[in-house]
Parts: structure tokens; sequence; C-alpha cells
């Protein structure tokens, strides 16, 4: 099963530009998209198949690790991992009122 893992890090100084696109770069063959430019920390939302939760996190945090090295980026600290399988992520929200907007 596909999950989609979305991985945070927190670091010690504001991310420019041109390193979000390095990774933006790096994670694109992972059908990903990278996040933090001016912020203190980065971030990539990365597509990994595997066979539950537990699985998808741990493969989401080995392939992040290799693009983050790939692009040349700091090696700051994880501070958030979430995954969502393509089965739950096509679910309604059920706090939605109108799920079909």
């Amino acid at each position: 099963m596909h999950w989609s893992v979305s991985i945070r890090t927190r670091g010690d100084r504001p991310i420019p530009h041109d390193e979000v696109l390095r990774l933006a770069d790096a994670v694109a063959v992972h059908r990903g998209v990278a996040s933090g430019i001016g912020t203190p920390g980065y971030g990539a939302q990365i597509v990994v198949t595997a066979d539950g939760e537990q699985d998808a996190v741990r493969r989401g945090r080995e392939v992040f690790a290799d693009v983050v090295e790939r692009a040349g980026l700091p090696a700051f600290p994880v501070v958030g991992v979430e995954a969502v399988s393509e089965e739950d992520d096509a679910l309604p929200d059920p706090a939605d009122p109108d799920p079909l907007r």
C-alpha cells in the first residue's frame, strides 16, 4: 500500500530558497514536495510503499535521510512524522459538514 509520509525538522537557522529547491529536486522522485523557505527547519512529504503505518514511518525516515544528504542540507533533528495511507486519505473527513464541496 502507498503511504504519504510528512516529516518536519527544526534547526538553528532559517532555510534559504536554494536549499529547499535542492530538497524539492531530491524528493521529486518519491512523488514528494518540500517546504521550509525562511523557517528554522525544512520538511518534506513523500510517498512510500509499506505494509503498515510503522513500516511507512520507518521507510519514510530512511528515504528522508537519504534525500537530505543528497540535497546537501544540514542534518537537523526530526521534530514530527505523520503517515497517512492512500486508503485513509481517500476517506471524507467526518468533521467536514459538506465533504462533497
